[in-house]
């Protein structure tokens, strides 16, 4: 049985075996149709539903996990759900749902920093370079957080340039520019 190294997002190391099947479905959102998934441990993919942004996500899940991916729901996916209807009604800022993370160890580091970015607040990708310990490695930070599979929940959409620009967005600028609004009202 094959076994990979992943985070669950409260700092432990979890082993995800080949044997845990991965539940998906979509969700409704006002900024499109979501791809949720969750294994037993929590959720490991938010993702927007466009064919080129998802294949690439689901191609690296793909890679984490070699157990079968199922249509469904679990208890995480509903939990998701529910918060996801809070945060778009302005009523939650801070998820609370279990996530697995999983990802190289700068990838978690990335992500984790991204978790720390006040709701309605947006740091440069030197921002987050500079507080994951690695000052020159801002393309590095543009990369982990491009490859970011839990969109919104991890939110990567607070990160801009330096100039202030919002840069690039895997849900594409028009998203990202409707969340930060969403959270700065």
């Amino acid at each position: 049985m094959g076994q990979r190294e992943g985070y669950a997002g409260g700092g432990e190391e979890v082993i995800v075996t080949a044997a845990e099947t991965l539940v998906v479905e979509r969700i409704e959102s006002p900024v499109g149709v979501l791809l949720a998934g969750a294994t037993l441990r929590g959720v490991c993919l938010l993702e927007f539903t466009e064919p080129e942004r998802l294949e690439t996500q689901l191609a690296s899940i793909r890679r984490h996990y070699s157990s079968e991916i199922v249509n469904g729901t679990n208890g995480h996916l509903k939990k998701l759900s529910t918060e996801l209807v809070e945060y778009f009604a302005g009523e939650r800022r801070e998820f609370s749902v279990p996530l697995e993370i999983v990802g190289s160890t700068f990838q978690r580091r990335v992500w984790q920093e991204l978790r720390v970015i006040p709701y309605g607040e947006t740091r440069s990708y030197e921002d987050i370079a500079i507080s994951v310990g690695s000052p020159k490695a801002v393309r590095a930070v543009g990369t982990a957080n491009g490859s970011n599979r839990i969109a919104i929940v991890i939110p990567c959409h607070r990160v801009i340039n330096k100039g202030g620009k919002l840069g690039g967005y895997g849900g594409g600028l028009d998203r990202k520019k409707y969340l930060l609004e969403l959270e700065r009202r």
